[in-house]
Formats: structure tokens, sequence, C-alpha cells
């Protein structure tokens, strides 16, 4: 019997559907603009940006281009290539009419240094009211610890000579500096600058912990400051005090801090916690003129002498204690142990402050995420005016995420990454119908089976924001 091989039926492109988007999912930072008030807010606080009351407000813009990031956009002209175009979805984010990429810059411009400083004391007001509108039981998960602040600035690399508020770093790389102050435990900002790759972290410190610390919800334990080497100053840790927060700074590797650390007899050593082949002791360097009761703990790990490289400019080596180098690039040790360093005025055991500094790795995830999953990996305007409001728009979808997953339950199982978040939740294609005076959704069966619905059922349920 002769069998006839199916064909593969044949393709054709009908029409255009205006009533499909792809990116159902805004509706969700809508349902948290309606809970929270996020534009209503930064409005009452940034004020009036233009004279004339047509067209966004100051709240308006920064939403509309944190929207645009959740979904996808990294540039300004995807206000023009992707918010502008979806029509059928227009009606389900939170600013319906997302302004052209020439006209967020315009508006843009118009934030002085003011209105940027009173962007970032909105920042705070919503976070003690998205803090309120939790879950009882997430609410009282984030209650139970002390308040985590994480410091850590991190540079963007930007190129053209006539940038404003740009200069060389270190690296020898054109850059901005941005300077998230993350609550580590909510994963949300709380206080941020930018600045330029040349600005010395350490005397913005001060006035970015008092902000953060006014940022935080009322109830909470003690806050804790934790930041890397680049904040090692006496001022950061007295500004952490009067501030009313105990501090933990990675103290950078100088000739006394060597002596102190050849001072740790074998039995001060104990096992890491959570770190294989890791030790931790507390040694007695105290820097200079630090406040009362500073003490230094310090980390060791064991390296074979096949895992020290040769090349002096190898970062590694830079852990490790010069004596100990010499002899084993003499050949004359088989190991070394590369070091890290913890000046802190916590009490308690040396383990457990150390494998709690070691979580300073969550500040650099959200830095990732605002960088790789949203837009903050470059800086696309020459004003900088314009980064300014284009780094609180990264930082806002940022937060604008945990929110969305904190309020709807989503983050049970953890808290999604920009990149899974757009997939699971922000970025859902569906038909967009309006029947009797109500807007229906019309999901494919995949979407329908993951987080989604259950996230916006949740979000629904919540009532309006309670503005003063």
């Amino acid at each position: 019997m002769k069998t006839i091989p199916k064909r593969r039926p044949s393709v054709t492109v009908g029409r255009d559907d205006p009533s499909i988007t792809p990116a159902a999912g805004l509706v969700l930072v809508a349902e948290v603009d309606r809970i929270l008030g996020v534009a209503s807010s930064i409005d009452g606080y940034v004020g009036s940006i233009k004279a004339r009351r047509q067209g966004l407000s100051a709240g308006e813009l920064v939403l509309s281009m944190a929207e645009t990031m959740l979904a996808g956009g990294d540039f300004m002209i995807d206000l023009d290539n992707q918010a502008r175009p979806d029509t059928a979805g227009a009606a389900l984010r939170a600013v319906a009419g997302a302004p052209a990429s020439t006209t967020f810059i315009a508006l843009a411009k118009r934030f002085d240094e003011v209105a940027i400083g009173d962007l970032g004391s909105a920042m705070g007001v919503l976070v003690r009211r998205a803090f309120a509108t939790l879950p009882e039981k997430r609410r009282a998960a984030l209650a139970s610890s002390r308040p985590t602040i994480d410091l850590d600035p991190t540079d963007i690399e930007v190129y053209g000579s006539k940038k404003e508020g740009v200069a060389y770093n270190y690296a020898g790389q054109r850059a901005g500096r941005a300077h998230p102050v993350v609550w580590a435990e909510a994963g949300v900002v709380l206080a941020a600058d930018l600045g330029s790759g040349r600005d010395d972290p350490r005397p913005q410190a001060p006035d970015l912990i008092a902000r953060a610390v006014g940022a935080l919800p009322e109830g909470l334990g003690r806050p804790r400051v934790r930041a890397d080497a680049g904040f090692f100053d006496r001022g950061v840790a007295e500004a952490a005090l009067a501030n009313r927060c105990d501090f933990a700074i990675a103290a950078k590797r100088n000739k006394a801090v060597w002596r102190a650390a050849r001072t740790v007899g074998g039995q001060g050593w104990q096992p890491a916690s959570g770190m294989a082949g890791a030790e931790v002791a507390e040694c007695p360097y105290k820097p200079g003129g630090w406040p009362e009761g500073t003490r230094t703990i310090v980390r060791r790990v064991r390296l074979n002498a096949d895992q020290v490289r040769t090349d002096p400019r190898s970062r590694r080596r830079r852990t490790i204690d010069p004596e100990q180098l010499r002899l084993v690039l003499d050949g004359e040790a088989d190991h070394v142990y590369a070091y890290s360093f913890i000046v802190t005025n916590l009490d308690g055991d040396p383990v457990a402050i150390e494998a709690w500094f070691r979580e300073r790795a969550q500040v650099e995830e959200r830095i990732k995420d605002s960088k790789c999953g949203l837009a903050l990996r470059h800086l696309p305007s020459g004003y900088e005016a314009v980064n300014r409001v284009w780094m609180w728009s990264a930082l806002l979808a940022l937060n604008l995420s945990a929110w969305a997953q904190g309020l709807g339950g989503a983050d049970a199982d953890g808290r999604a990454h920009a990149k899974r978040a757009r997939r699971e939740l922000f970025c859902i294609p569906a038909r967009v119908i309006h029947h009797a005076r109500q807007v229906v959704l019309r999901l494919s069966p995949t979407h329908r089976r993951g987080p989604f619905l259950a996230t916006w059922a949740a979000l629904a349920a919540l009532p309006n924001a309670a503005l003063p």
C-alpha cells in the first residue's frame, strides 16, 4: 500500500489584529500604582514640571519609562517603537499614553537637583507604604530580622566626550557611577545618587545612610549598614552610628591588617558557616580613631600553590599575605591563604557575623538585575538630568517588580529576577476585548497556567492607596 506523505499546510499572513498586546502583564504595574499611588506620590513631592497641565506629570513620566523597561525596553526610542504602538495594551498600563522619546528627554531635563531629591523622598514613602500593605505573614518575616542597608556603587560605562556628569574611572573607562542603597531583606532600593566615575563614594555615604534610614518602615529593629572596601572610612562608620545603625565594612588590606592577622593562632580559627574550606577568627586590628567597640573579623581560605598565578595583575594575589605570597612563588610553600577582613561594631559570634556579611551578594544581584534585566547598564543621554531620571526609572522598575511579586504573593518560592519576571508576569501576550464596560483579557493556555493570574487576583483584591 502506497502511503501519501503529509504535506505541511501553507501559511498565509492575514490582517493585523489591533486587539492583541504583547505586554498584557503590565496590568500588574497598574494595580501596584492603584494600591500604592506611585505616580501621585511622586507628583506630590516633585510638583509640577510644566507650565501647562496637559500631558504627563512628573510621576507619570518616570512610571511610564519604568513600565517600558519592565516590558523589555532598553533605550528611550523604545517608547516610540514599543510602548506607543501598542494601542491594545494602552488601557492596561498604569500610564495609558506613553510619551514620545523626545518628550521624555524634554521633560526629564526639567528635573533639577531639588526635583531629583524629591523623587528619592517619594521612593521612601512608597517603600513604607508597600511594607504596610504586604500580607501579614510576609510583613512579620521582614520585621523579625534587623534590616540590612547595603551600600555598593556601580560604574556605568558611557561613550561620547560631551556627556555631562561623567568622568574617567580608575580603569580608564568614561563612566557614570550609580550609588543605589538597598534594603537587602526586602530587595528594594531605599535611596540613590548618580555621580561620575571619578567620585569617591565615601563622602556621599553619610547622606545616603540618613536617607535610607528615613525610608525604612517604623517598628523594625536597629539597622545594620553593610559595605565593601570602597566605603572603608571612619566617617562612614560614624555616620552609621549617628543614624542609630550598626556597621560592618570590608577593610582594605594594609600592613597593619596583615600584622594583626599573623597574630591569630591555630586555635583561634573556626570553620566558616556555609563555605567549605574557609575559616573565621577575630584579630586584634582596630583602625585609628574609629568608634569605641570596633572589632575586626577575618576569614581565610586555603589555596594550593598551583592556584596562585604568577601574573602580578591577578586580583587573587592581593588577598594573600605578602610574606606567604613570596614563599609560595619561591617554591618554599605548597599552600597559602586568601584573607578577607571585616571591621564592625556588631557583637556576637564572628562566624555568624561573617556569614551574614557574605550575603552582601544580594545587593550585587539587585544591581545586576537593574543593569542586565532592566536598562541601567547604560546612560543614554548627553544631559545629566535626563540620565538621573533614567536611573530612577530603572530603580523604580526594580522596586515595582519586587512590589508586584510581594503584594501578589508571587515570591513565595523566591523573588524572580527581572528577565524571569518579564517572561512570567509582565510580557504576557493576550487579546484585549472591551465588553459591557469591562476589559477582558484572553490568554494562551500556557500563560493561564503560569503565576500571572494568581498574582493579578491577589493584587486586585487589595484596596486603593490611602493617600494623605
